[in-house]
């Protein structure tokens, strides 16, 4: 049985991984639920008031690294909210109407289409808008990446 528990934690675990690139899936939340479904199967005792501390600052700071990465990748190449509406909305049906390519396609015309329509903004503003989403979410999988890793590393380091 306890290969068979392990090996739902870890798969949970790997679906938060993959959450970073398919946003539908609620990556932050996918990690925790191993860590109480690991407490649940096992035991509770190695997590301490500390764990589950640092463990909800952790999920507060992939919070706040998601939209900040994507509002400063938007701003930063002159877009507005309708941009990072438009990005958002992108990132989110993109990998459905495109599969594999539609998770980088989706959020740049996304930030265009926002841009366009809310603004009037011309096509090459609009572009660079678009191409300002497509790094703040590279930037964003990354940084959530290393915060995952690192939650997942103390996860092992406390039990």
């Amino acid at each position: 049985m306890e290969i068979l528990y392990w090996s739902i934690i870890i798969a949970l675990m790997i679906l938060a991984f993959v959450g970073l690139i398919y946003p539908i899936l609620p990556s932050v939340l996918l990690l925790l639920a191993s860590f109480i479904v690991y407490g649940i199967l096992f035991s509770f005792a190695p997590f301490s008031w500390l764990f589950w501390t640092v463990q909800v600052l952790f999920v507060l700071l992939l919070f706040g690294a998601d939209y900040m990465a994507n509002l400063i990748g938007v701003k930063r190449f002159g877009g507005s909210r309708a941009g990072i509406w438009g990005s958002t909305i992108g990132l989110l049906i993109g990998p459905f109407v495109i599969p594999v390519i539609g998770i980088i396609i989706g959020p740049f015309l996304g930030a265009i289409i926002g841009e366009i329509i809310v603004h009037k903004t011309n096509f090459k503003r609009a572009v660079k808008v678009g191409i300002g989403s497509v790094i703040g979410f590279v930037s964003s999988v990354f940084t959530k990446g290393l915060i995952q890793i690192v939650m997942v590393l103390y996860f092992f380091f406390s039990i």
